[in-house]
């Protein structure tokens, strides 16, 4: 019953199609330009709709939670970007310098929307301080993030100006406060056509992860990076994850916090966002950089969803049998 579960998201592997395109087919010149303006302006008008479908009311109401809410931003914002960090220096030398910064970007992202409130679902958390934990994550992510990337990146930005942080800033800040200024007006439109919204996360991903490839591709990306050298990724994202999801629910406990609460820091503290990373990357990085970059991200997204599904599941078979007794 479980096994689609750990294969590959169907998602996944479209992001992966994506990817051996845009190395095997990079455009290049005008048509690469065209495709980054298409690329700007989807990633603006996705971030409309956040800011549009994002309810104040349900980020003020959080404070009800507030030690949970605490503990989500804590890890998400502190202690995970603080692991990366330290992550970075021990490894530095052993991987390329671009995904080195990625490991620094992947620990700064807010927490998924969809993901970390389905799952909560699943582990029988607290659905609802999930949202709230999700909503108000990514609402603090677009303006930290950048800013906490400019920081613990320091002098290793690889190019990364503070000129690339403003325009991470204006493209994803101003169209989410114009949002949320025309909500009233926006939110019956998106909530009658939800299908159509909600490919617009995907369609921003895909844009976003070609034009970032498909600049690393010409700037020799793959010459630079070997197959030994991406089942070392893979193994070290697949240790961060385990270690996040050890010190996620470790924390819950630690916090005395109840069940359903742990489960929901659980999935909340430790996802981390493909629909924000993607595109922010796209625009925070040189092209040299982004496509390296992404790659702990796109393999750590897919990780997550397999590790969240067994585990999801193993917390309400748990929570289930403990009401049995």
């Amino acid at each position: 019953m479980l096994l689609h579960r750990f294969l590959p998201d169907r998602f996944i592997m479209i992001l992966v199609a994506t990817l051996v395109v845009a190395t095997l087919l990079p455009a290049t010149g005008g048509l690469l330009a065209a495709i980054g303006w298409v690329s700007n302006a989807a990633i603006f008008t996705l971030f409309f709709l956040h800011g549009a479908r994002l309810s104040p009311a349900a980020v003020v109401a959080g404070a009800r939670h507030w030690r949970l809410q605490l503990a989500i931003l804590g890890f998400g914002y502190a202690l995970f970007p603080l692991a990366m960090l330290a992550t970075r220096a021990v490894l530095d030398g052993r991987l390329p310098p671009e995904m080195l910064l990625g490991l620094i970007f992947l620990g700064v992202l807010p927490t998924t929307v969809q993901s970390s409130i389905a799952y909560a679902s699943i582990a029988r958390g607290n659905v609802a301080a999930s949202v709230i934990a999700s909503a108000a994550s990514n609402l603090i992510g677009v303006i930290a993030t950048p800013l906490l990337f400019a920081l613990l990146a320091g002098g290793a930005m690889g190019g990364v100006s503070l000129e690339a942080v403003g325009k991470v800033a204006t493209l994803l800040l101003v169209p989410f406060a114009l949002g949320q200024l025309l909500r009233a007006r926006v939110l019956p439109v998106v909530e009658r056509h939800k299908p159509a919204a909600g490919m617009m996360d995907k369609l921003t991903i895909v844009l976003a992860v070609y034009v970032a490839f498909a600049q690393a591709a010409t700037e020799g990306l793959w010459s630079r990076i070997s197959a030994v050298t991406l089942i070392e990724l893979a193994a070290l994202m697949a240790a961060v994850l385990i270690v996040a999801f050890a010190a996620a629910w470790g924390l819950g406990g630690a916090l005395g916090l109840a069940p359903a609460d742990r489960a929901t820091l659980l999935f909340a503290g430790s996802h981390k966002s493909l629909a924000t990373g993607a595109p922010m990357a796209r625009i925070l990085f040189p092209p040299a950089v982004a496509g390296a970059a992404i790659l702990p991200l796109l393999i750590y997204h897919q990780l997550q969803l397999m590790l969240s599904a067994w585990g999801a599941t193993r917390l309400a078979q748990d929570g289930a049998e403990d009401r049995q007794r």
